[in-house]
């Protein structure tokens, strides 16, 4: 539950994705097993710690809408209204802020792909998680960023306070 005057972003990188089908197109890549296992410990992570998204704007990738399937796996008081993006697929940071302006939860999960996402989540705070792996935004990364805002429309590169950054142990 996010305080009143403030929206609670969570920001997704999709989990390990499979390379072993060489003619497949990279949008329609599942999850390997590695990934499956680190999006269901990601599901369990949100819980533990009482984030869910009230939202969740998810790219259409096989990837990121697999990642999301595992997550909602774990209990959720109440099933986000999720919508699949075709913009979010291997979006730039000013897609992914777009997207967000657009959003209506006070608690929005956005999953998608590097470089963008990595860029993004770098831009959100001006103290970005001191964590090694934040630079990289390696698979099933996840970062919870809160902004004092009414609306999403208000949203600023830099005026976001970081709550919690997370990469599963199996490294998505």
């Amino acid at each position: 539950m996010t305080p009143a005057g403030h929206r609670r972003l969570i920001l997704t990188r999709h989990a390990k994705s499979a390379w072993d089908d060489p003619g497949l197109e990279d949008h329609d890549r599942p999850l390997n097993t590695r990934g499956r296992r680190a999006a269901l410990e990601l599901g369990e992570w949100l819980d533990s710690r009482g984030y869910e998204p009230d939202e969740v704007l998810c790219s259409t990738a096989a990837r990121t809408r697999e990642t999301w399937t595992k997550i909602a796996a774990a209990p959720l008081e109440v099933m986000p209204e999720v919508q699949y993006l075709s913009g979010l697929y291997q979006a730039s940071p000013a897609a992914l802020l777009e997207a967000l302006r657009g959003a209506t939860g006070e608690c929005v999960m956005i999953l998608g792909h590097n470089p963008g996402i990595a860029a993004f989540a770098a831009s959100l705070s001006a103290r970005p998680p001191l964590d090694p792996d934040f630079a990289r935004y390696p698979t099933a990364a996840t970062l919870v960023v809160d902004f004092q805002i009414e609306s999403w429309a208000d949203v600023q590169p830099g005026a976001g306070s970081v709550l919690d950054f997370f990469v599963p142990s199996g490294r998505g």
